[in-house]
């Protein structure tokens, strides 16, 4: 059996596909497993070894469809179901499965502030695409590998071989706690603090590290990606918010702070997946959830989402 499971982006989205590929590989004798994704996600499946082939998108749609034809799958797994999928599945004719995305629910539950979405996790509501084929959760966590063996020596400073990840990065704005915020809350905390982001945060990193003195070193912009999941994968505990690094830190079943703005994790289906300690931050406001992504903006100025986290709840459970 030969079976190409898709899922185009984003990073958080596609690391919850990885136990998807790891039940099929481990529960159906002798298949063979293939993954199509966009090619800036490619490192999420190199070197996983559940995984047989990898294929990328391509800018010419009609050339993905040729390059699936020639593979001969007897299925496609579904798991981005959107236009681009649909027009896949029709122009193969392969036999397939696909995700439901539960598209008026989560609307209906945006728009009205409804509870419409069951809160099931995103790994679950995947895996209900392959049940057909008699493949179960097998209650292990996400997958990810890192890609070289780093050291910390190389990458932290000596004051810093035992510390706190902070994922202060995110695409959207009301997914990030402010500045303030994350310097309020470094403030209390026994442990030293290493900042991961991107270029895109590293501004504000320069900000916190700067009001915060030695305590805390600022990474952003400045470690690979792999450099970075290999820091969370190091350390003692992980604050994040809604962003694929703090979804890929859950791979390595540290105690994490997954911090929650604008978003909420139970209509996304994305909370903590299969770690032993965490803990869900965020506040209960009848303006919450204003999207199902993130806004550049507060749509009501006020920002209270993030402004009025209780920061005691967070400094308990790193200190307990």
């Amino acid at each position: 059996m030969k079976i190409l499971v898709i899922r185009f982006s984003s990073m958080g989205d596609i690391i919850y596909t990885t136990p998807v590929v790891r039940c099929l590989k481990q529960q159906l004798p002798g298949v063979e497993v293939h993954f199509l994704t966009k090619p800036a996600f490619r490192y999420i499946y190199d070197d996983n070894p559940y995984l047989d082939k990898l294929l990328l998108l391509q800018d010419n749609l009609s050339a993905t469809v040729k390059e699936i034809k020639a593979e001969q799958y007897d299925y496609i797994i579904d798991l981005h179901s959107n236009l681009r999928t649909a027009i896949i599945k029709l122009r193969t004719g392969i036999k397939s499965s696909t995700y439901n995305k539960q598209r008026i629910s989560k609307w209906l539950s945006l728009k009205f502030r409804l509870k419409l979405v069951k809160p099931v996790h995103l790994v679950e509501r995947y895996l209900k695409t392959v049940r057909f084929l008699g493949v179960v959760n097998d209650e292990k966590p996400i997958d990810y590998y890192l890609k070289k063996d780093h050291q910390l020596y190389d990458l932290l400073p000596p004051t810093h071989q035992k510390y706190i990840a902070f994922v202060i990065g995110a695409t959207h704005f009301t997914k990030r706690m402010p500045n303030e915020k994350v310097i309020s809350i470094c403030k209390k905390l026994n442990f030293p603090v290493v900042l991961l982001g991107g270029r895109d945060v590293q501004a504000n990193g320069d900000e916190i590290a700067l009001a915060m003195g030695p305590q805390v070193y600022n990474t952003c912009g400045i470690t690979t990606l792999d450099e970075s999941v290999f820091l969370v994968s190091k350390a003692e505990y992980i604050i994040g918010f809604d962003t694929g690094l703090t979804h890929i830190a859950e791979a390595f079943n540290k105690p994490i702070v997954s911090v929650w703005g604008s978003t909420v994790p139970e209509l996304l289906g994305v909370q903590p997946y299969m770690v032993s300690q965490s803990l869900i931050a965020g506040v209960e406001l009848p303006c919450r959830p204003c999207s199902k992504f993130g806004r550049s903006a507060c749509p009501l100025g006020h920002f209270k989402c993030m402004k009025d986290i209780d920061e005691g709840i967070i400094i308990n459970f790193i200190h307990n």
